[in-house]
Formats: C-alpha cells, sequence, structure tokens
C-alpha cells in the first residue's frame, strides 16, 4: 500500500529529535510538508537540514508548548510560514516518573502543562480550522502507561491516561467534520530517551548491547525503532486512514496487556 499525504501540511511538536524526527521524515517520503517544532534550536536546524537534504520541505519554529502564549506562538508562526495546518501531532513529552508520595506539585503541574495543556491548546487552534476546512488529523503520542499504570508510573501514566480520553472525547465530536483524532501509545522504541538513560548509567556496555538487553525481555524479542512507529503514523496521517477515528493504538510489539 502507498500511503499518499501529498499536499498535506503537519505539525509535529517534539519533531527535532527521536520519534518527531522519525515521523517527520516518512510524512515528506508520503508527500507532506512539515513544520518541526522543538526548544533547542540547534538539534532542529539540524533535523530541517535532514529533511531537505533528501528533497523534503521542512520548517523548524523554536517554541515552548508548556506554556499558553508558546503554543499561541508555534500556531500563529506555523500558519505563517505553511498557511494552514492539516496534521497535528502532539509529541512533545517526556519520560517523568517516581514514588507518588515524593512527586511535588511542580513536578506534576510541568507535567499536565507539557503533556495534557499542549495537546489542548494546540488543538483548541487547530481544530475549528480543520473542521471548516472538512478535512483533518490529530494524532496524539502517549505510552501504554496511559491503559496499564505502573507503580510509580506517575505523573506521566496519569497525564497520558488524561490524553487519551482528551482523544476520545474530540475524535467523537469532530469526526462527523472529517477530523479524524487518534493515539499511538509507545512502547519501548528506541529513543533519545533510551539513549540518555544509557549515557546516565555510565558503563562500559555500548548502546546496541544495552538495546539488546532490553529488547530480550520484551515479547518481540527486540526494541521497536523509530521508523516503524513513525510508519504507523504515516498510514493514521494518510489518505488510507480515511476510516479510522479515536483509536488508541499500542505500538509496543504486544507488550502490553490491554488492547
Amino acid at each position: 500500500m502507498d500511503l499518499t499525504m501529498n499536499g498535506r501540511k503537519a505539525v509535529i511538536t517534539g519533531g527535532s529529535v527521536g520519534l518527531g524526527l522519525a515521523m517527520a521524515k516518512r510524512f515528506v517520503s508520503a508527500g507532506a510538508e512539515v513544520t518541526l517544532v522543538a526548544r533547542r534550536e540547534k538539534n532542529l536546524e539540524d533535523a530541517k537540514a535532514m529533511i531537505e537534504s533528501v528533497g523534503g520541505k521542512a520548517h523548524s519554529i523554536v517554541g515552548d508548548v508548556s506554556t499558553a502564549d508558546g503554543c499561541k506562538a508555534v500556531f500563529v508562526n506555523t500558519t505563517s510560514v505553511m498557511g494552514r495546518i492539516d496534521i497535528l501531532v502532539n509529541n512533545a513529552g517526556s519520560s517523568q516518573r517516581g514514588p507518588f508520595v515524593d512527586i511535588e506539585d511542580k513536578v506534576w503541574q510541568a507535567d499536565i502543562d507539557l503533556k495534557l495543556f499542549a495537546a489542548i491548546r494546540l488543538c483548541r487552534l487547530a481544530l475549528p480550522q480543520m473542521r471548516k476546512r472538512k478535512w483533518g488529523r490529530v494524532i496524539n503520542i502517549l505510552n501504554t502507561g496511559a491503559k496499564v499504570p505502573p507503580a510509580e508510573g506517575a505523573p506521566t501514566s496519569v497525564t497520558r491516561a488524561a490524553g487519551m480520553a482528551l482523544t476520545k472525547v474530540m475524535a467523537k465530536e469532530f469526526v462527523s467534520d472529517n477530523v479524524l483524532v487518534n493515539a499511538l501509545l509507545v512502547g519501548r522504541i528506541e529513543s533519545e530517551q533510551w539513549v540518555r538513560r544509557h549515557e546516565l548509567e555510565n558503563n562500559n556496555r555500548s548502546l546496541e548491547d544495552f538495546y539488546s538487553e532490553i529488547g530480550a525481555t520484551l515479547p518481540m524479542g527486540r526494541l521497536g525503532t523509530a521508523e516503524e512507529f513513525a510508519n504507523a503514523a504515516c498510514f493514521l496521517a494518510s489518505d488510507q486512514g480515511s476510516y479510522i477515528s479515536g483509536a488508541a493504538l499500542n505500538v509496543d510489539g504486544g507488550l502490553c496487556d490491554v488492547v
């Protein structure tokens, strides 16, 4: 199946590295124009150059979507460079977790602002225009903790579960306007977060050995790749994903116990 996104315009938050960059590369390979949003300018420029080197059309916007003003600036700047937003991928986030009684209010608030309110605010800005044009796609990037929250999984599992409820609410409200809202739930996939964890452990194992050890504990026997995750996102965002809305798809190699 050839996935087509010809002429579509997509914005991806957290788009400069890892899953965000992989999705951007996959989208442009299917014919889309992309705007990458992140806080680190150097990473953004490197990502933009990478996409342009293979013939893709990309823009980069430095922005902090954890604030209301930051979300508004991202929306204004994105629509300025692309003209409109057909596809919104809410990918900004981090893996914040720890013992429940040790998590302070400021940590909870920061997590809610980055992972939940960013999606709320950006969708509130983008959805009216999608509805007017009778075409749109929203993909919320969550994780499998949204369905099966582990011990010491707060605050991430809590905000991701809220993101799954948000996905369903918006899907039901906008589906009659051909604006489709879905979520992709990350399992254990090669990403910048795993690279940072490897560096923090400060041992003599190579990153490849580190990945192999983690992968050996998973049902599929390996970690997923960013490209595999991006393929799922491309399908949902493409013209071929035209009858799917309100789904929360596990991209986890069979890890999650809940469908």
